[in-house]
């Protein structure tokens, strides 16, 4: 494993790296309020098969976070500042594994740059408003009525008790380390004005929603190959938001594993073993 940084527009992004550049790039995108080493087992995993990289998107874990003054935090410039990285690192063609906010961002990247898809994994990385689970329908009033009182308020989603919460509900009772989450927790206490550049982003998820039917456009014009593993006790990106890529993708792969939304952390060897026999 490598551990380096580039600069990409000019902003620090943090990255790890494993594997053989000669083999097929599985390009890891991480979710909130989470940053790369979600992926700390996964990759020793898949290290044999595939080169993997793994960046910090700004703002976010050991990237660079600049103020809200130079820099929108919005999920299509996140969405440029990683195409930005790839020109940079020189990848013209990966996969990808996209979880939470790694799905905007990297349904992004497809729909702008098709021809360099090789096959996507999402793991409870949804595009379809099947897949949004009950509290989306507050949220979509927030973003119609917002107010700083609103605004305030959905700062209890990188609260310790909600993180904890999204790293073990629906998880069996001792199966997950309090590595992961504690970390986050750290970011989320040291990193410079964080409530406010997550606030952002959380109001702007409003214009994934709207994406949602060109991503899905890209996915019925150029049928990538898929899997779609997901974490089925998951209460933010429910169940039927992986069944829903049937609709699009007759030949994807669906597999549920017993997990919420944060599914690496008690379902790793399984995840690990299905992107081996699906895309190795």
């Amino acid at each position: 494993m490598k551990y380096q940084t580039i600069d990409v527009d000019g902003i620090k992004i943090f990255y790890r790296e494993a594997g053989d550049p000669a083999k097929p790039t599985l390009l890891l995108l991480h979710g909130f309020p989470s940053a790369s080493h979600m992926f700390r087992d996964l990759m020793p995993a898949l290290a044999d098969h595939f080169h993997l990289i793994a960046p910090d998107y700004p703002g976010f874990g050991q990237s660079q976070s600049p103020d809200r003054d130079h820099f929108a935090y919005t999920f299509d410039h996140l969405a440029q500042v990683m195409d930005h990285f790839l020109d940079q690192l020189k990848i013209d063609q990966f996969l990808m594994y996209v979880f939470d906010y790694g799905a905007p961002i990297g349904f992004r990247l497809a729909s702008w740059h098709p021809e360099k898809i090789v096959g996507i994994i999402s793991q409870n990385g949804n595009v379809y408003e099947e897949g949004l689970g009950p509290k989306w329908a507050q949220r979509a009033e927030y973003w119609q009525h917002p107010t700083p009182e609103l605004r305030r308020q959905y700062q209890s989603a990188f609260a310790r008790e909600t993180v904890i919460g999204q790293y073990t509900y629906g998880t069996p009772a001792g199966s997950v380390s309090p590595d992961g989450y504690s970390l986050d927790l750290y970011y989320a206490a040291t990193i410079d004005d964080y409530a406010e550049k997550q606030s952002d982003l959380i109001f702007d998820y409003q214009s994934n929603v709207r994406l949602y039917p060109q991503f899905q456009a890209y996915l019925r014009q150029y049928q990538p190959k898929l899997l779609a593993i997901w974490g089925k006790e998951d209460p933010s990106f429910i169940w039927a938001g992986a069944e829903a890529f049937k609709k699009d993708l007759p030949d994807a792969r669906i597999i549920p594993v017993a997990s919420g939304h944060f599914a690496l952390e008690n379902c790793c060897p399984q995840i690990a073993t299905e992107i081996i026999n699906f895309f190795g």
